[in-house]
């Protein structure tokens, strides 16, 4: 049975900062193999070919057995400084970069774009554009935008244009989780504040009336969906003593939501499984940032089963399956047969 991946990242060759002058994030290839990921003069991250050269990306998935990937940009390059105008520029030039990157490979790659969330009126045109022009199958966006929570009145347009156009929201959190925990740096921003940030963005989307609003709209949370899958007990029974504007079915609403299997421990896809269905759980990598992690995929939901937190039927479910239903939502298949 091959995998499909919906949690992996591009970054085209390239992309750069309209006029060349931001300090925004940018590739410098040096070699056949090598490269990096600069803003302005430093180094964000030293990265192999396969982010930006698509046969290198394929000989890998290739050998793993990865059938299908969904690509989604860097979350770096989902915030940047600037103004509206700029900021629009440079996620057109990454769109289109991405677009390019599918269409080398379209039965093998599913791209997601990125808009300028911090201004819904220029996220909405981005949407459109990439969706319908581009003939991308969503977008990825980070846990928050600029201080708003995701459950925000002032970003509800994008949920809702979103649903109605079938395009897929991928939530990523951005940074060490973007002030979610007390303490920077790590082992704490990877370990806790990423995940602390993005069940801050699950409980919007429940508790917030996101979902409710907007009963189409497809999510996918990075992370297995970060402490959430812990913390929704208690958050439900919060919910009691205020801030809920949800229609107060929790137990439903949160099974509209769809998390990877990054979770790096092979019980916890149970306790995803409970929460989120097991239908809405899908393998996910973070390729190729995060070493072992698509090569150990399989192997990770066969010791899933082994532990009896997943059935055999569940666990292939989770590697292929799953994801397949999900790409297939909308008003057209996101995923292009050979």
């Amino acid at each position: 049975m091959g995998i499909t991946d919906v949690h992996a990242h591009v970054f085209p060759r390239d992309v750069r900062a309209p006029g060349g002058a931001a300090p925004w994030p940018r590739l410098e290839v040096d070699g056949a193999e090598t490269g990096r990921l600069m803003i302005g003069n430093d180094v964000f991250r030293r990265v192999t070919s396969t982010l930006w050269d698509v046969p290198a990306r394929l000989a890998e998935l290739d050998a793993l057995g990865v059938d299908l990937q969904v690509v989604s940009p860097v979350p770096v390059t989902l915030d940047v400084p600037g103004d509206v105008a700029a900021e629009v520029g440079y996620h057109r030039l990454l769109n289109e970069g991405i677009a390019e990157i599918v269409a080398q490979a379209p039965d093998r790659l599913v791209g997601l774009g990125a808009v300028p969330m911090q201004d819904v009126d220029a996220a909405l045109a981005e949407l459109e554009h990439l969706v319908g022009d581009l003939g991308l199958a969503g977008v990825e966006i980070g846990a928050s935008v600029r201080g708003r929570e995701l459950d925000d009145p002032y970003l509800r347009p994008f949920f809702a244009a979103a649903a109605e156009l079938g395009a897929l929201v991928f939530v990523h959190p951005l940074g060490g989780g973007d002030g979610a925990i007390r303490r920077t740096g790590q082992p704490y921003d990877f370990g806790l504040g990423m995940l602390t940030d993005t069940a801050m963005a699950a409980s919007a989307l429940v508790f917030g009336g996101v979902l409710d609003a907007c009963p189409e709209l497809q999510v996918l949370l990075a992370h297995g969906c970060g402490t959430f899958a812990w913390a929704f007990p208690r958050l439900s029974r919060g919910s009691s003593l205020g801030g809920d504007s949800s229609s107060g079915d929790h137990e439903q609403l949160i099974r509209r939501l769809w998390v990877d299997t990054l979770v790096f421990e092979p019980e916890h896809l149970g306790l995803l499984a409970r929460r989120f269905g097991a239908d809405h759980v899908l393998v996910g990598s973070d390729h190729p940032f995060i070493p072992g992690q698509l090569e150990g995929a399989r192997d990770l939901v066969a010791a899933a089963v082994r532990l009896g937190a997943l059935s055999d039927e569940q666990g292939a479910g989770v590697l292929n399956g799953n994801a397949r239903a999900l790409l297939e939502l909308g008003p057209k298949s996101r995923i292009v047969r050979g």
